[in-house]
Formats: C-alpha cells, sequence, structure tokens
C-alpha cells in the first residue's frame, strides 16, 4: 500500500480519548502518535480543538444572571458622573473667568475681598454713584 494516500476518520470520543490522556499526563504527543498510529499534527489540532490549555492565557469571564445588566447600568451612571463632572468643572472655569473680568473691571481682587466681613457701606457709595 506505498503510495497511497489513505485518509482516516476518527470519532469524537476517540479524540477526546486521546486529548485528556495527554493533559492527564498518562502519554506525550509523540506516545500518542506512535501509539494509537496518528500524525502529530492531527493530536495538536485536537488538544487545540477539544483540551483545556487552549484556554491558558486567555480571560474567561463567568457571571451571575443578573450581572451584565448591573455591570451595564453601572457603566451608564458612571457616564452621566463623568459628564456632570465636566460641565461643573466647565462652570467653574466660567465663574472664574467672570469674576477675573470683574476684578478688572472694578480693579478689585473679589477672591481676596470674598473671607472678610462685608462693609457697611452701601454698594453705591463703594463704587462712586449717588
Amino acid at each position: 500500500m506505498s503510495g497511497q494516500n489513505l485518509s482516516y476518520r476518527y470519532s469524537e470520543a476517540f479524540k477526546q480519548k486521546v486529548v485528556t490522556e495527554i493533559e492527564s499526563g498518562k502519554y506525550s504527543i509523540r506516545e500518542s502518535s506512535n501509539l494509537y498510529d496518528v500524525s502529530d499534527v492531527s493530536i495538536r489540532n485536537w488538544l487545540r480543538k477539544f483540551g483545556k490549555n487552549h484556554l491558558i492565557g486567555k480571560v474567561v469571564k463567568i457571571e451571575m444572571r443578573g450581572e451584565a445588566d448591573k455591570l451595564k447600568q453601572l457603566e451608564k451612571e458612571k457616564r452621566a458622573l463623568e459628564s456632570a463632572l465636566a460641565q461643573a468643572q466647565l462652570k467653574i472655569i466660567f465663574l472664574e473667568s467672570t469674576i477675573e473680568c470683574a476684578d478688572e473691571l472694578y480693579s478689585t481682587d473679589i477672591k481676596k475681598k470674598f473671607g472678610t466681613v462685608a462693609s457697611k457701606i452701601p454698594f453705591k457709595k463703594q463704587i462712586g454713584i449717588n
């Protein structure tokens, strides 16, 4: 039969048996190849397809029912909080700019005076209006 190209089909159960034996350490790939007269390449493909080692180096996420919904809800709340924070920061920048403009317009330092006790002189007299 030399020179003929023979093709064998192996059952899923047989492939899984070989993979289990290799993963348990009972046989190496080479030993299984010799024992069952199967090519190393085929056995490596079976290991990739049926073996547990294909999970090594990958992140496997296990979650309970409802966890995905909870995660989506938390992400939505996070986006809302980030948006609110950004708006608050813009408001602070606007208010600080307004104070700076008022400082220049009235030649004063509102921030410095903010912590002091308010003057008893009416505002109109402070700015020179009768």
